[in-house]
């Protein structure tokens, strides 16, 4: 009897703390969910960038822009179905290309998520900001 009094103790327990600290910490170990990338290029380059997903579908790339500027693509009329891992992939003209730091996944909720790309034409980075 003493055993299920314990079971009984412990499941209550188990269940109030999933529902106090499970929700937090599961809303911190899961990516953004956004329905926009934007990249600002803060690196010595002309930059472009496309969306890519891990099965390597990419959205047509942005026009080239320079330091200082940035550019926004909305993933809701590209086709690439919600919930979906997704990471913008810079170009630097005359340079090399390179994949964000972070995968977020795509919601149609109106959020952007935004990388910074930093370095020069051949080593450069591209976080997630936000």
């Amino acid at each position: 009897m003493k055993y299920r009094i314990l079971a009984s103790t412990a499941a209550v327990t188990t269940a109030a703390l999933a529902s106090l600290v499970g929700p937090a910490a599961a809303a911190q170990a899961a990516p953004p969910c956004v329905q926009k990338i934007s990249v600002v290029n803060n690196a010595g380059f002309v930059a472009s960038f496309r969306v890519t997903t891990p099965a390597g579908v990419e959205t047509p790339s942005t026009d080239e822009y320079p330091i200082d500027q940035w550019r926004t693509i909305d993933l809701t009329p590209t086709g690439i179905p919600e919930n979906t891992s997704v990471r913008p992939i810079v170009h630097a003209v005359a340079g090399v290309d390179n994949p964000g730091n972070t995968w977020v996944s795509y919601c149609a909720n109106g959020q952007t998520a935004t990388y910074s790309v930093t370095g020069t034409t051949q080593n450069f980075t591209v976080t997630l900001l936000t």
